[in-house]
């Protein structure tokens, strides 16, 4: 088994290792390129080839009733996760099993048949990000380390700061220092131990990747714990197919930042139907960012494989990675299964917030307007089949991203307080 001390890509962990048990099912790191394999660890870049590592499962026979039996959270699927069997007496944040809504009315606006949005803003910290992130704190305490720290966007640095609160282990989080105000006072208010860094995401991803290499015993939990963290993004997957009553959608939109939750879903997918727990079928994933920072779809548009890094300009934050790690795997998976990689204005982005809202009830952030953005342009443009069942994933809530929307909602009228003034507004029956 090859060593990782050469490749610059090794967290010392603390003495003694994780104990027997600790990851589950989980045997090992495979890579994404090559299949090389290594032991589990703080790893995440291959040394044979610097491919990224990925988690690899034994996984015995595992049924629907066993996993309906588990509590109402992303634990009812600890089987199929890179967590110990008593991950429940952790201190965490219990996130998942999240709503799926039939949005009939969105549906009718649209012209779709059968159209669910899974509402991943009812999260702990409002976003699904805290999916990953309880992955990803299962493996830091498993490894002992002393701190638990991320570069993000936004939702990631809430979800990590809150996460390490609960946990009792020291937080140190990472944004841009343009990010939405609310997003910043969503993790200062868990963690005295903020920074904010003037740059993109990608400046901010850079130094952290540093810091992971010069500090011991800092779980970055999307760089140098990023397999572990990453396999939560299966578990909306694994929820939307129980909730749809054990079935994989025809067709899926997502939104793509790194590409990481596009991939985790389809891999998902990919476990149910091995696994015997939903039938095997075909399904479309596309994906979905905005204009201002769409390197994915700009690739997919030119029938070309290699993703151009780009300098991110648009409102939807949470989406700007203007050099995405995933990227070429969303292609791959969005071309394989038929399905397509699209972007929208922010103008198109805010009518999607809003639309979504007045159709459904939902106040999604930017990224979900992309996402419902997106959807609206792949039935206009006859990319998506409106008769099949589809589902569309909302990741965060829209008080994240008030400024989004500030100017273009207002009150219909402002009147004394008196019944004729009411009736001057044309607003009555």
């Amino acid at each position: 088994m090859s060593t990782l001390a050469e490749t610059g890509t090794e967290t010392t962990p603390a003495q003694g290792g994780p104990r027997e048990g600790a990851f589950g099912n989980a045997t090992g790191l495979s890579c994404r390129e090559c299949g090389n394999v290594v032991e589990l660890g703080p790893f995440y870049a291959c040394p044979e080839c610097f491919g990224p590592l990925e988690v690899a499962y034994a996984y015995p026979t595992i049924t629907r009733e066993e996993i309906e039996a588990g509590p109402r959270n992303i634990w009812r699927y600890k089987a199929l996760l890179p967590v110990p069997t008593d991950i429940e007496q952790s201190p965490n944040t219990e996130p998942g099993f999240t709503r799926l809504l039939k949005a009939d009315n969105l549906a009718a606006e649209l012209g779709l048949t059968n159209l669910w949005v899974k509402d991943d803003s009812t999260n702990p910290t409002n976003s699904f990000k805290d999916r990953v992130v309880a992955c990803a704190l299962s493996a830091a305490t498993e490894f002992k380390s002393k701190v638990f720290a991320c570069p993000s966007t936004g939702n990631l640095a809430n979800a990590v700061a809150a996460a390490g609160a609960r946990a009792g282990i020291r937080t140190v989080v990472f944004i841009p220092s343009n990010l939405e105000k609310p997003k910043q006072v969503n993790s200062a208010i868990f963690t005295d131990s903020l920074v904010a860094v003037n740059g993109n995401y990608d400046d901010v991803n850079k130094l952290a990747q540093e810091i992971a290499g010069e500090e011991d015993g800092w779980a970055f939990v999307n760089v140098n714990v990023r397999p572990y963290y990453a396999e939560g993004s299966k578990t909306l997957g694994f929820e939307i197919a129980e909730q749809l009553g054990w079935r994989i959608p025809d067709q899926i939109v997502i939104p793509v930042a790194s590409g990481s939750q596009l991939t985790k879903v389809h891999k998902a997918f990919g476990e149910l139907i091995k696994l015997g727990l939903v039938e095997d079928k075909p399904y479309k994933i596309f994906g979905a960012q905005a204009t201002g920072c769409s390197p994915v779809s700009v690739a997919y548009k030119a029938g070309v494989d290699a993703i151009r890094p780009v300098k991110p300009d648009t409102i939807a934050k949470s989406l700007a990675i203007g050099n995405p790690a995933d990227g070429i795997y969303v292609l791959d998976i969005c071309r394989e299964t038929g399905g397509a990689v699209e972007d929208i204005t922010d103008d198109e982005v805010r009518e999607a917030i809003v639309l979504l809202a007045r159709t459904e009830g939902i106040f999604t952030e930017t990224a979900g307007g992309t996402t419902v953005g997106v959807l609206k342009k792949l039935v206009e443009s006859g990319q998506l089949d409106p008769t099949l069942d589809t589902v569309v994933i909302n990741t965060g809530h829209g008080l994240k991203t008030l400024d989004a929307v500030s100017d273009i909602v207002a009150p219909a009228a402002t009147i004394d307080p008196s019944y004729a003034a009411f009736v001057g507004t044309g607003l009555g029956a």
